[in-house]
């Protein structure tokens, strides 16, 4: 028996449900966005018909704008914040693993729990407002959950929060290895704590910041649970995304072909972040 013969019998068939299941089940998605399969698929070739009628549609023209401002907000945010706690542990703070331990914790969490939970803190009714009003902050007023306007806002509070333990765990090994050669010679000079920040450590991580961006930009388009838990779409279509408006028109409008073109779409856009990363790691590794 060959040496390499037992290690790809056993991971053979894991190996085949992942080309059925997962690369054999997007193939398929993609031949349906070109059908004109409603509430059942259909074979009958229609060409770009679905794309068509997907680009025409205002609901998903308004899934693409929360989209936009949902994914650069929460982006943006949980970058600064992450490095932010990093450089502040980084400062050889007391108990600094119970704060790591602390900040990662909510990583651990579904999105459906934080959804979830955060509806309810949200929640004019039972949450924050309800808290303060009894406390006798009778004035006090927060309700964008149920305002159109700011209700999108709640979803980059809550998406904020479960991820930016996670993106400061990415800066605090980013800072780790930073080189310390440099750093020491900087405070040699006389160089500020902030100035060796901003002018040293902080250009060394640029893979630490392409990294951390593919990862939340990647969440940002495929978030569905997280919305459906906290605002189930609403009110109206504040919240929808365009994970929302794929189950929608998939599910429950019974249009199946729009429905898959819109997740051929995403796949797309999750393609355009992800592969140039991934080809510009396996570029350092073969040249490495």
């Amino acid at each position: 028996m060959k040496a390499g013969f037992l290690p790809k019998l056993l991971l053979g068939p894991s190996a085949l449900l992942v080309v059925v299941c997962v690369y054999g089940f997007i193939m398929f998605t993609v031949y349906l966005s070109f059908t004109s399969s409603t509430l059942m698929p259909s074979y009958a070739w229609t060409g770009t018909a679905s794309y068509t009628r997907l680009l025409g549609l205002e609901n998903w023209a308004v899934s693409l704008s929360n989209l936009w401002v949902f994914a650069s907000l929460y982006i943006l945010i949980a970058m600064a914040l992450g490095l932010t706690l990093a450089i502040l542990i980084d400062q050889k703070v007391r108990a600094e693993s119970a704060f790591r331990s602390v900040f990662l914790y909510p990583m651990a969490l579904s999105f459906i729990v934080t959804g979830t939970a955060w509806k309810w803190l949200l929640d004019p009714g039972v949450g924050l407002e309800h808290t303060l009003k009894t406390l006798g902050w009778e004035n006090f007023a927060f309700g964008w959950i149920k305002d159109s306007e700011m209700a999108i806002y709640c979803v980059v509070i809550a998406a904020v929060w479960q991820t930016t333990g996670f993106v400061m765990a990415m800066f605090l090994a980013g800072l780790r290895g930073v080189d310390a050669e440099q750093v020491n010679a900087a405070r040699l000079d006389g160089a500020k704590t902030w100035q060796i920040y901003l002018y040293i450590i902080i250009p060394q991580l640029g893979p630490v910041f392409v990294s951390a961006f593919v990862i939340l930009a990647h969440m940002a388009i495929k978030s569905y649970d997280l919305v459906i838990a906290l605002t189930n779409g609403g009110p109206g279509r504040s919240t929808w995304l365009p994970s929302v408006f794929m189950y929608q028109y998939t599910f429950t409008r019974n249009e199946m072909a729009v429905g898959a073109a819109s997740s051929v779409l995403m796949l797309l856009a999750i393609g355009f972040v992800v592969v140039p990363y991934l080809f510009s790691e396996m570029r350092k590794v073969k040249n490495g």
